[in-house]
């Protein structure tokens, strides 16, 4: 007899339900630049604790902050202006990927208008660090991308990852969606390049106003504090690549992760 399928749920804790709104993911990823923008982001729009998503496909800790424990995996909303934001306390493993991305079609995205997905790629060279690009998945968001002076990524590329996986999913549900892909630090947590992309692209683009001089200010206390994360998604990556090179059905590794 099989096993029964494994489930991601969300449970809100609020009635916010606003009819259009953009939804930001803010997932541990290179430089985990997704991370501290959408964190930065959530404090200073004041957004509140929407909801959490629960799954016996997450890892199993415990999170807490400032004496008290909270969900690991939790959604924030607010609205005006109209933003929700997802962010998480751990790194989220491969093997939940599809339902995570099931769940928050079905149960987040359905209330929503469209999806910013945020990406570090590892910069070449110091002075490309704080680049911005973006890709979107219809014209009408090209456009948007244009008149927001946000460069085209014009060379081909991946993106992998929980963020890579989450907008192909949406791509493929029709959900209107853009990767904002900001080159960072290849090694460290970068808040330089979070504060780069949310002063050139994110801000932009969803309109509002967000003052980033604090992440420039406490890069070295971020990097501190984001460290241990960071070490455990960079194991995640090489344990997943070695299996995919024990597998040649599998894709080949991403260029952005």
């Amino acid at each position: 007899m099989s096993k029964p399928t494994e489930t991601v749920k969300f449970k809100a804790i609020t009635d916010q339900n606003p009819e259009t709104a953009t939804f930001i993911e803010g997932l541990s990823g290179h430089g985990l630049v997704a991370a501290i923008a959408v964190d930065q982001i959530t404090q200073q729009l004041g957004l509140s604790h929407h909801g959490s998503l629960h799954s016996g496909l997450f890892p199993s800790v415990t999170s807490f902050t400032e004496g008290q424990i909270q969900d690991p995996v939790r959604v924030y909303a607010g609205e005006t202006p109209s933003v929700l934001t997802l962010q998480s306390d751990v790194v989220l493993p491969p093997t939940s990927y599809r339902a995570l991305g099931k769940c928050l079609r079905e149960d987040i995205m359905a209330k929503f208008e469209r999806a910013v997905f945020l990406v570090g790629a590892p910069a070449q060279s110091e002075s490309e660090v704080g680049d911005v690009q973006g890709v979107a998945t219809t014209d009408g968001l090209k456009d948007e991308l244009i008149a927001a002076d946000i460069p085209l990524a014009t060379s081909p590329g991946l993106v992998g990852g929980v963020t890579g996986a989450l907008a192909d999913d949406f791509y493929r549900s029709g959900i209107p969606s853009v990767l904002l892909i900001v080159q960072a630090n290849p090694f460290y947590p970068d808040p330089t390049a979070a504060q780069s992309l949310i002063e050139e692209a994110v801000e932009p683009l969803v309109d509002f106003d967000i003052e980033t001089p604090e992440l420039e200010q406490q890069a070295d206390a971020i990097q501190s504090e984001l460290e241990q994360v960071a070490a455990q998604y960079q194991q995640l990556i090489q344990d997943e690549q070695a299996g995919q090179s024990q597998d040649l059905d599998q894709p080949v590794p991403s260029m952005y992760q």
